[in-house]
């Protein structure tokens, strides 16, 4: 029987922290991205194209199970993310494989309290509506016995390699060309932040366990603390701290008709301007002996790579 791993997505910040955890562990895992490149040894490189159907069979073709780590650019969410899952449910479907669908927090919308697996999913923008629908047509695919699925959900992310998410964007990243690390909207409430590393340990360890299929997993995070406290983290990590600053509300609708990403984050500003914070207290019960990394140490791990010449898209 196989056991070979496919993650697609494999140049994105999960799908990588996925890909180097499955290397680590001496599990056959086949990285799978438009480019077909990846620098981790005893990985096969696979290039594909997850939009198309054909594409995707070959990528997938004699997986034991697959990890959905790819997406289409944030802004093209809601027309393009549901055909791309639907073309690779049904590859992975047709080759007998487990699915493991890499997913955030949007579902739950706005005044939704610290989140767990029970939270009410009651989103009305865009990409939170279009992130319940798909999770529902996932089940609805694991209740037909098509695959069992598994979802994992974590915060924004941060970690090595970790680039795509907001926190990368706007703390880490700067850090690589010497500028100011700054926080979204306001900092003095708390938020939960995911560390890659941890969150990709956590994914591997339910997708080996036959049992964790079938429901959704909020993944394990370390405390949630606000953004003021985060940029503080990362400063006690530099030998010369540097600015941190918020970007406000304002800030942001001056820069949106311009500016792609801030009209993006407007649409969700209330993940940072209420608390958000899940809850993992399922994950910490059935995994009772998973350490969650210190967020101090995490801050100075992707601090070190990031200012340690990490390549920094302009």
């Amino acid at each position: 029987m196989s056991n070979l791993h496919v993650v697609l997505g494999a140049s994105g910040g999960a799908g990588l922290a996925i890909t180097k955890e499955l290397a680590a562990r001496g599990i056959p895992v086949r990285a799978v991205n438009r480019s077909g490149s990846v620098d981790f040894a005893g990985v096969e490189p696979f290039a594909a194209d997850v939009d198309d159907p054909g594409e995707v069979a070959r990528a997938v073709a004699g997986a034991a199970i697959v990890y959905m780590a790819a997406q289409p650019p944030y802004h093209r969410w809601p027309e393009r993310f549901p055909g791309m899952l639907a073309t690779v449910v049904d590859a992975a479907a047709e080759v007998g494989a487990r699915f493991v669908m890499v997913d955030n927090l949007y579902m739950y919308g706005p005044g939704a309290g610290p989140m767990s697996e029970t939270t009410p999913e009651r989103a009305t923008d865009a990409k939170g509506v279009v992130r319940r629908e798909m999770a529902d047509a996932l089940f609805e695919a694991d209740r037909a016995d098509r695959l069992p699925v598994l979802i994992g959900r974590l915060s924004d992310y941060f970690g090595p390699r970790g680039d795509n998410s907001t926190i990368a964007a706007l703390v880490f990243a700067p850090l690589a060309k010497g500028k100011g690390i700054r926080w979204p909207f306001r900092g003095e409430v708390p938020h939960s932040v995911a560390y890659l590393p941890d969150a990709a340990r956590a994914l591997v360890d339910l997708a080996t366990t036959d049992d964790a299929y079938g429901r959704v997993w909020v993944l394990p995070h370390a405390s949630a603390i606000t953004g003021m406290e985060f940029l503080a983290l990362v400063n006690d990590r530099l030998d010369e701290p540097v600015k941190a600053s918020v970007l406000t509300r304002g800030m942001f609708r001056l820069a949106a008709p311009f500016h792609k990403p801030s009209r993006e984050l407007l649409a969700i500003r209330y993940q940072f301007e209420e608390p958000f914070v899940v809850d993992d207290t399922s994950f910490r019960a059935a995994m009772p002996d998973f350490v969650v990394t210190p967020l101090e140490s995490a801050v100075a791990e992707t601090v070190a790579w990031y200012r340690d010449g990490a390549l920094v898209p302009e």
